[in-house]
């Protein structure tokens, strides 16, 4: 280059030391070209393709993130209304188990007043039993003693036992009259 220079030089003619030569810039702008045609025909499609892959994948993710979300806030709300329902089912359960107690409570009630009543019937039935079992025995004795009385006073026996019945059974009938005539029951 030096010795180009120099020639120009000899000719007499102003070289620019910094303007390079008519033939290197039609070169460079030649290769230039031919990159720039490889660059729009190969490279830039791929880049673009390449760059619209990512644009859709991250559209794609923002739009599956938007789906999840709500998806979870459905999943969210079907969960609350099943808890609302669960909760309403075990007020329910409970308000049926009081009611039951209640039963349960005022069946007992009404099987132990059955019972108790049952008891003071028996207990009032045996000591009916028990005054009619005393009054026969009593009446018994009564009549023995009014017969042996009677035996002293009369001085002789009584021994026919149908004339003591009758004896017997006409003295107590005077005495529950008179027993009546003053107020004394049995």
């Amino acid at each position: 280059m030096y010795e180009i220079t120099m020639l120009a030089a000899d000719k007499g003619e102003d070289v620019n030391p910094l303007l390079p030569e008519t033939y290197d810039i039609v070169w460079s702008i030649v290769c230039v070209a031919i990159i720039a045609a490889v660059f729009y025909k190969y490279v830039i499609p791929r880049l673009m393709k390449t760059l619209d892959e990512r644009a859709d994948k991250i559209e794609g993710g923002i739009q599956r993130a938007e789906a999840a979300q709500e998806e979870a806030q459905l999943t969210l709300q079907q969960y609350q209304q099943q808890l609302a329902d669960a909760r309403l089912e075990a007020a329910k359960i409970r308000e049926d188990a009081r009611l039951q107690g209640q039963q349960i409570l005022a069946q007992m009630r009404a099987d132990a007043q059955a019972e108790s009543d049952r008891i003071v019937a028996a207990g009032h039935a045996q000591l009916e039993a028990q005054r009619q079992q005393i009054l026969t025995e009593l009446r018994s004795e009564v009549g023995r003693t009014a017969v042996d009385l009677a035996e002293k006073i009369i001085g002789q026996s009584v021994s026919d036992e149908a004339k003591q019945a009758a004896s017997i059974e006409k003295f107590l009938t005077e005495l529950d009259q008179t027993n009546a005539g003053i107020g004394v029951g049995r």
